[in-house]
């Protein structure tokens, strides 16, 4: 009986049997990275949701300055932000169900440069994907490249759990 020897070949090595030049390789391996090269305008949310299916859940202003909205925590439906862990990205804010019914909004963009951060429950802090940046829940910067803090928006629960109101 014939035994067949396996070879453990790099996902390049496998690349170029197939005669794909380096340029080619580049082009493949910058797909398969698309967060790092595309713009801060094109940046794709990492987790949570956009409460784009929650047209009746969010009154208020969302953009700009002028955060002052109200979440009907009955009503939204793409995430349960009555459980705690979980995260939704809502105009320029982040939101995160905390312990206890509390919650903190935060400014969704990085301050190095601008892309979109997400929630890390393991770590209970906010990270950016695109070069690392790290923060605390108070919006204070636990890891560079960015220097400055996230704004912090002021949440307050209604009285029966069920409305978060976020302002700026």
């Amino acid at each position: 009986m014939e035994t067949q020897e396996k070879k453990i070949v790099s996902r390049g090595e496998f690349l170029r049997s197939l005669g794909m030049s380096s340029s080619a390789l580049m082009a493949f391996y910058c797909m398969g990275t698309l967060t790092a090269c595309s713009s801060k305008d094109d940046d794709p949310t990492p987790g949570g949701n956009t409460g784009g299916n929650n047209t009746n859940a969010v009154t208020g202003t969302t953009t700009g300055s002028n955060i002052d909205f109200t979440i009907d925590l009955t009503a939204y439906k793409e995430k349960n932000l009555k459980t705690e862990g979980e995260f939704a990205v809502i105009g320029d804010a982040i939101v995160i169900a905390l312990s206890n019914q509390k919650y903190v909004a935060l400014s969704k963009k990085c301050t190095h440069e601008g892309f979109t951060v997400g929630y890390r429950k393991a770590e209970n802090d906010i990270r950016c994907a695109n070069h690392g940046s790290e923060f605390k829940l108070d919006g204070s910067v636990q890891m560079g490249p960015a220097a400055s803090p996230l704004t912090v928006f002021k949440t307050t629960l209604s009285a029966d759990g069920n409305s978060l109101t976020v302002k700026a």
